[in-house]
């Protein structure tokens, strides 16, 4: 049965979750790179925190700090490894959630999740698309995140906002997918996990 096309935004999400497609790494636009067989991947969950701003969802990002090990700076979605107490990757990503910016895993109602997105650091990513039903106190953890913002749904799920560009990272040359949202540069795992849900997205 064909996807009905729905202007409710939320709606929107859960057809677009329900399309398959296929997982993503880092090295998609670099077909040249050969990843070694064997190689031990750690799991990993993030959020995608959606929050109705008036009539508006708008998605949750942070800035991570600069002095990290791990994209040190760049533009991320709230989360982290899985440790050994939480459940699974989803409930990795609501706790990271909570200790990065304060949601309380409470508000937070989860619709799915997006194929997973291998990461140059060696992480398979979970992206949990979750729909934060209250307002909150947002409390960027310290020595982590330097900011917390909210950029446009509609922004970074057009597909025409985002473009390719590249540059040398361990003596090659490496191509990613970019989507700016005003003074902030979204580069990336989050920018490649933003393309695959508004490809999802435009097929809704």
């Amino acid at each position: 049965m064909e996807t009905p096309r729905v202007s409710d935004p939320v709606a929107s999400l859960r057809a677009a979750l329900s399309i398959d497609s296929a997982a993503s790494s880092d090295f998609d636009l670099n077909p040249d790179v050969v990843l070694p067989k064997g190689r031990k991947l750690r799991p990993a969950g993030v959020l995608v925190p959606i929050e109705m701003r008036g009539d508006s969802p708008h998605v949750i990002l942070t800035k991570r700090a600069s002095h990290l090990k791990h994209h040190p700076g760049q533009i991320a979605f709230p989360g982290g490894k899985q440790d050994e107490s939480d459940a699974d990757v989803i409930a990795a990503a609501l706790r990271e959630a909570r200790e990065e910016i304060g949601l309380p895993t409470g508000h937070v109602d989860v619709i799915g999740t997006l194929p997973t997105h291998e990461t140059v650091t060696s992480f398979t990513i979970t992206p949990v698309l979750g729909l934060v039903r209250d307002a909150f106190d947002v409390k960027p953890e310290p020595g982590e995140v330097d900011e917390v913002f909210r950029v446009p749904l509609a922004h970074v799920t057009d597909p025409l906002r985002f473009s390719v560009q590249s540059r040398r990272w361990q003596g090659q040359r490496r191509h990613y997918f970019t989507v700016p949202v005003g003074p902030y540069y979204i580069w990336g795992a989050t920018a490649r996990i933003l393309r695959g849900l508004a490809e999802r997205m435009d097929k809704v």
